[in-house]
């Protein structure tokens, strides 16, 4: 009995060594594949707040890193992409995060016209109550849409809130936690963007790393 059970443990153990070693291939195999499809995903939504037809720059190579916990939403470096026509900036989409979701974390990428308005917002990720907080997809819901076009006036601006706190923008049925939140990390890379608008669109950094490989 002994002996039979310590096959069986060695059999086991040389199973859980296979297994582990094909997971380690396969991700090996797919890791450049799922890193293009992450690519292309950033692309796409990137043009859908800033129409490609406005820039005829890489806008996924001209990034750089942004850092601001109060007004970003995390300690961890945000992205800002930024667009350009000939050379001249026209907008920058900077990544973002809502912190205090129902479920936790929402991350925005917030799209913004050099004249500070907003050129469009987007959900990257997010946990929020599907059938309630889920609604700031665009799949969802058009609700996203109601902040194109939008900008702060002064320091101030106490349109910035839901309807329920008496702002500007709707709230959803039986569910304010999430609009508030977004609201709120919307206007605060506004905020960021109002601040810094001259360091981001003059950097000429970027935030890819470029292999020699």
């Amino acid at each position: 009995m002994k002996i039979a059970i310590q096959q069986n443990a060695k059999v086991l153990a040389m199973f859980a060594v296979a297994c582990t070693a094909m997971v380690g291939v396969v991700n090996y195999l797919t890791k450049d594949t799922i890193a293009r499809q992450e690519e292309q995903q950033l692309l796409d939504t990137l043009h859908q707040v800033i129409a490609s037809s406005r820039l005829n720059n890489d806008l996924y190579q001209d990034c750089q890193f942004i850092t601001d916990n109060d007004l970003l939403g995390s300690s961890n470096p945000q992205t800002a992409y930024i667009a350009r026509m000939d050379n001249i900036p026209v907008a920058v989409a900077i990544t973002a995060i809502a912190p205090d979701g129902y479920n936790g974390n929402i991350n925005l990428l917030v799209a913004i016209n050099v004249d500070g308005t907003i050129s469009g917002v987007r959900v990257l990720k997010h946990k929020e109550t599907p059938g309630l907080g889920d609604k700031i997809e665009i799949r969802k819901a058009n609700w996203i849409y109601s902040f194109d076009g939008k900008f702060i006036d002064g320091e101030k601006d106490l349109r910035w809130a839901v309807k329920k706190d008496g702002g500007m923008f709707d709230q959803f049925t039986g569910a304010t936690i999430t609009p508030r939140a977004v609201v709120k990390a919307v206007h605060n890379a506004l905020l960021y963007f109002n601040t810094h608008k001259n360091e981001i669109v003059t950097n000429t950094t970027s935030c890819r790393v470029i292999s020699n490989d």
